[in-house]
C-alpha cells in the first residue's frame, strides 16, 4: 500500500484534530506573548520584573547571589533539555516498534490499523518534543550570553556603561525566558497529542485541556494576582 493510501485511511476529524492541535499551540503562544495591555500574562509581568532585578544589580556588592539565581536557570534548562532527549528517543522507540499499540487497538477494536498511521500520530508527539528540545537548548545558550553580559556590568554604579550593560543583560535574561516558556508549552502539547492515538475525538478534547491550563496558568493563576496586587 503506497504512502497516499496509508494517508487516506485518517479521518476528516483526524486532520481537523491535527489542525486544531497545531494552531492552538501557535494562538496561545502568540497570545501569551502579546497580551493587551490591561490584561497581561505572567511571561510579560515577569519580564517587567526581570528588567527591575538587573536595575537593582547595578547597586549590589557583592553580586553572588545573582550569579546563584542565574545558575539555577541555566540548571532548569538543562535539566528540561535532558528530560526532551529521553522522552524523544522513548517515542522513536515505540515507532519502530508499533507492535504494543497494536495489541492494545486490538483489544478495543476489531479494525486493523496500519503501522504508519500510529507512526505518524507519534510523529505529532515527536515533532513537539524536538520544538522543546531546541527551545531549551537555545534559552540555555541565552542565559550564558546573559551571565557574560552580567559579569561586564562595571562595579561603580556611576560608570556610565553600568545600566545600559544592566539593561542588555535584562534583555538577553527575558529572551531566554520566553524560550523556555515556549519549550514548556510545547511539552504540554505533546502529551496532549499521545490523545491522538485514541482518534480524533480524544485529540480535541485533550487540545481543549491543554489550552485550558496553559491559559490559566498565565492569566488565571494565583501567582498572576500576587504579581498583580504587588503592582497595585
Amino acid at each position: 500500500m503506497r504512502l497516499v493510501d496509508h494517508m487516506a485511511l485518517l479521518t476528516a476529524l483526524d486532520w481537523c484534530a491535527a489542525g486544531l492541535i497545531i494552531l492552538s499551540w501557535f494562538t496561545i503562544g502568540w497570545w501569551i506573548e502579546h497580551p493587551g495591555a490591561k490584561h497581561p500574562s505572567v511571561t510579560v509581568l515577569m519580564g517587567e520584573r526581570r528588567r527591575e532585578w538587573m536595575r537593582v544589580f547595578v547597586t549590589r556588592d557583592p553580586r553572588i547571589f545573582d550569579s546563584q539565581i542565574l545558575a539555577s536557570l541555566r540548571q532548569g534548562t538543562s535539566f528540561f533539555a535532558s528530560t526532551c532527549l529521553l522522552a524523544i528517543g522513548g517515542v522513536l522507540a515505540l515507532v519502530g516498534n508499533t507492535a504494543p499499540l497494536q495489541g492494545v487497538a486490538a483489544e478495543v477494536s476489531e479494525m486493523p490499523v496500519p503501522v504508519l498511521i500510529w507512526q505518524l500520530k507519534l510523529g505529532l508527539v515527536a515533532l513537539f518534543l524536538t520544538n522543546a528540545f531546541l527551545k531549551f537548548v537555545w534559552a540555555n545558550r541565552v542565559f550564558g550570553y546573559c551571565a557574560v553580559i552580567m559579569a561586564s556590568v562595571p562595579n561603580d554604579p556611576g560608570d556610565p556603561k553600568a545600566y545600559p550593560r544592566a539593561a542588555q543583560a535584562a534583555e538577553l535574561n527575558i529572551r531566554a525566558a520566553i524560550n523556555f516558556n515556549r519549550g514548556l508549552r510545547s511539552m504540554y502539547f505533546a502529551l496532549g497529542a499521545l490523545a491522538w492515538l485514541m482518534g480524533g475525538w480524544a485529540l480535541i478534547a485533550a487540545t481543549a485541556i491543554v489550552v485550558w491550563i496553559v491559559w490559566s496558568r498565565e492569566f488565571a493563576s494565583i501567582p498572576r494576582r500576587i504579581l498583580i496586587e504587588e503592582d497595585v
